[in-house]
């Protein structure tokens, strides 16, 4: 007779698989808005998670190639964004990312990350308005631009019927509490650098890097693109 009966095991966070269930709703989320918004004829990209600062997501044209040779363009989005947005705000983003995979295969594109009028007419046809100040009153084009979404566009209407078959961003980013600052892999985010401080840039297309003074504008002499202050 067994004396030390068997400890019970907590499954729970065995079962769980964050990766599956992120990546899989970021592939069902593409493939839908390619569909309904692109007449599904836009190639998979490779989407990524990526923290670069100041920024909600970005495009780099076949940035991945497989063992057979064939490649990827690849979508990133920024996770330290997630907890403070809506899911459709998030998905609004990898739809203004579509917006640029489109014109890379399809159209002409803007030198570096300067966002033209082809882009932006696209934006708006599918229900995105460009912006580069947060409001109606914004630029449409520039090196900048965000955009807002439009109530019962094109893109608000596939969102809404996206998300009325449960679909959502289940994992989040969780915030960082204060005491934890300065501690294991925090890292703080400066969303205005002080005069003065140097920060790194990136290459959009190259990945090349090099430092600066913050508001430094440097190009890549290779891709002929302006370099992107990052992390």
């Amino acid at each position: 007779m067994n004396a030390h009966p068997t400890p019970q095991v907590d499954i729970a966070p065995l079962q769980l698989k964050p990766t599956k269930e992120t990546y899989d709703r970021l592939q069902q989320a593409y493939e839908h808005f390619n569909k309904g918004l692109f007449e599904a004829k836009l190639p998979n990209a490779l989407i990524t998670l990526q923290r670069r600062k100041n920024t909600y997501g970005y495009f780099a044209g076949a940035r991945f190639r497989n063992d057979d040779g064939r490649q990827a363009d690849e979508i990133a989005l920024n996770p330290a964004t997630f907890h403070e947005r809506t899911s459709k705000d998030i998905l609004a983003t990898l739809v203004h990312e579509m917006v640029h995979l489109w014109q890379h295969h399809e159209g002409k594109p803007g030198r570096g990350r300067y966002h033209n009028r082809e882009w932006a007419d696209r934006m708006k046809l599918l229900g995105l308005q460009p912006t580069d100040n947060g409001d109606e009153t914004g630029k449409e084009t520039g090196e900048t631009v965000g955009h807002l979404i439009v109530p019962a566009g094109p893109f608000d209407q596939a969102a809404d019927k996206l998300i009325g078959r449960e679909f959502a961003i289940i994992w989040k980013e969780a915030p960082l509490p204060l005491e934890s600052t300065g501690k294991g892999e925090a890292e703080p985010e400066t969303l205005e650098p002080k005069s003065g401080k140097r920060v790194r840039y990136c290459c959009p297309e190259c990945d090349l890097k090099a430092w600066a003074k913050h508001d430094a504008r440097l190009m890549c002499a290779d891709d002929k693109a302006l370099m992107i202050a990052g992390d």
